[in-house]
């Protein structure tokens, strides 16, 4: 079960079916804090891209041994059909202080549910 006060992943939907994820750059800003910029091609709004970054920064807490992120902002831009967002991230072994925090084994496998990629 999820822990109390953790963001949902679910997007509204499977992924769009001509949906293209384009990859991720991760970048480890200072100690635990990490960006995650991702592009997707075919997303039916921010939404859905806002949801891969999600899912790679989930990925990447269990890849560094580590069990819990915490959102700390995310930014959905659009050109020429391409989507991108830049999530930045905390992660950390225990669960953190605030609201916006999300259990990576259950991100991982609600991901992988809906058919988005992790890192």
């Amino acid at each position: 079960m999820a822990c109390g006060g953790e963001e949902r992943v679910r997007a509204p939907m499977s992924p769009p079916p001509h949906a293209q994820y384009l990859g991720v750059q991760t970048r480890l800003l200072e100690g635990d804090l990490v960006s995650f910029v991702v592009r997707m091609e075919g997303a039916r709004g921010r939404e859905d891209v806002i949801a891969y970054a999600r899912c790679a920064a989930a990925q990447y807490t269990l890849i560094r041994g580590y069990s819990f992120a915490r959102h700390v902002r995310t930014n959905a831009t659009q050109s020429a059909g391409i989507w991108q967002a830049d999530g930045v991230y905390t992660i950390s072994p225990d669960l953190p202080l605030g609201l916006r925090n999300m259990d990576a084994e259950v991100i991982v496998e609600d991901c992988h549910e809906q058919g988005i990629p992790t890192v």
